[in-house]
């Protein structure tokens, strides 16, 4: 059974960088096709995917967060991580790590279609 766990600082000031690490266990993240994701979910909204990093390494980025988004992971540690920057209120959500196994790419744009999830981290961006 895999499970996630976020870590990170739960405030976060404008126009810094947020950093969150997800912990991975139950399940190595270079797993074939497996995609690693982060989603969150700002106050009174749905959830957003983020990106995903895939179990060969791969990168994928929601479009309306590309040139702010960072995904990368540590494959001796079993974590990846997420850097948003230039964060400002409404950034301000609670943050999961999601992973699903599949071969249809779609799916993992697709918050409905994960199967693991960590508990969430509350980020509040505020000065």
């Amino acid at each position: 059974q895999v499970q996630l766990q976020e870590s990170g600082p739960g405030l976060v000031k404008p126009s810094q960088t947020l950093s969150l690490t997800c912990t991975v266990s139950g399940g190595s993240i270079t797993a074939a096709y497996y995609y690693w994701s982060w989603i969150r979910q700002p106050p009174g909204k749905g959830l957003e995917w983020m990106g995903a990093i895939t179990s060969s390494g791969s990168i994928y980025y929601s479009p309306s967060l590309k040139s702010r988004i960072s995904i990368s992971r540590d494959t001796s540690k079993n974590q990846f991580t997420l850097q948003l920057s230039s964060v400002t209120p409404e950034d301000t959500a609670v943050y999961y790590c999601a992973a699903v196994a599949t071969t249809l790419g779609a799916i993992a744009t697709m918050p409905s279609g994960y199967d693991y999830w960590g508990q969430g981290t509350q980020v509040t961006v505020s000065s």
